[in-house]
């Protein structure tokens, strides 16, 4: 089975940038669709970025448009989160997850970046913003 492994997490100060890396291995990400998500302290998980792999069409939610970017290496058969302009409320555990849905253009709303849609996770990477 697919399996989702997470890294480039840290420590930065406010206004910096990280590039979050997820990397897949055991089955390839075309035709899946891929998001972000990331989950604070005492809240819920939050999906942030999505994007069908192999496509240009991304989809962010409004606390992270702007600043962030969802992108893909065929080739290396991974997906990347840049993330600049960061704030101290960007402070979360990351993790990336296939998503059920269907096509390139829903794989892009909102309601493809619910945690309920997520089928397979990674582990997660800590990204800590302090002021």
């Amino acid at each position: 089975q697919l399996q989702l492994v997470e890294s480039g997490g840290g420590s930065v100060q406010v206004g910096g940038s990280l590039r979050l890396s997820c990397a897949a291995s055991k089955d390839t990400l075309r035709t899946r669709c891929m998001a972000w998500f990331r989950q604070a302290p005492g809240k819920g998980r939050e999906g942030v970025a999505s994007i069908y792999f192999g496509s240009s069409s991304p989809g962010y939610a409004d606390s992270v448009k702007g600043r962030f970017t969802i992108s893909q290496d065929n080739a290396k058969n991974t997906i990347y989160l840049q993330m600049n302009s960061l704030k101290a409320e960007d402070t979360a555990m990351y993790y990336c997850a296939v998503v059920y849905s269907p096509t390139i253009a829903r794989c892009a709303t909102e309601d493809s970046r619910t945690a309920r849609r997520a089928a397979i996770w990674g582990q997660g990477t800590q990204v800590t913003v302090s002021s």
